[in-house]
């Protein structure tokens, strides 16, 4: 996962299989006509989770309706080593957009090219 795996230490991301796993469902707000929104809400409740409630995020399966419903899995943030803070989710130069089915879009640095058909999405972190 994207956003978590830039707060890890390395340490961490090696030794998050070892941490004890807890379910729960977390739920936002979707908006129909900006799927980009409903991107970044989702972010800084998967931030919010992390920083308040001490939930930090390792997997989720989501739907989206009217609402967002993800069924999530997660760890005691207290029990993480991260490497960085995120402060928060921007909206700066945020894009995000379904991809075609062949259609590719070029990688940036340490980033590789995505094949469609699937979705693209850009975000900036304040750190």
């Amino acid at each position: 996962m994207g956003l978590q795996h830039i707060l890890l230490s390395d340490a961490a991301t090696k030794s998050l299989d070892t941490h004890l796993r807890h379910t729960s469902q977390w739920s936002i707000e979707a908006t129909e006509e900006r799927e980009d929104l409903t991107l970044v809400r989702w972010l800084e409740e998967v931030l919010y989770k992390c920083e308040v409630d001490r939930q930090f995020l390792v997997d989720c399966q989501i739907k989206i309706g009217e609402e967002l419903l993800a069924q999530v899995s997660w760890v005691d943030a207290d029990t993480i080593e991260r490497e960085i803070e995120v402060k928060a989710v921007t909206r700066h130069a945020l894009e995000c957009r379904s991809v075609d089915q062949g259609e590719i879009i070029a990688g940036l640095a340490e980033v590789p090219d995505f094949e469609g058909p699937g979705w693209y999405c850009r975000v900036i972190f304040d750190i």
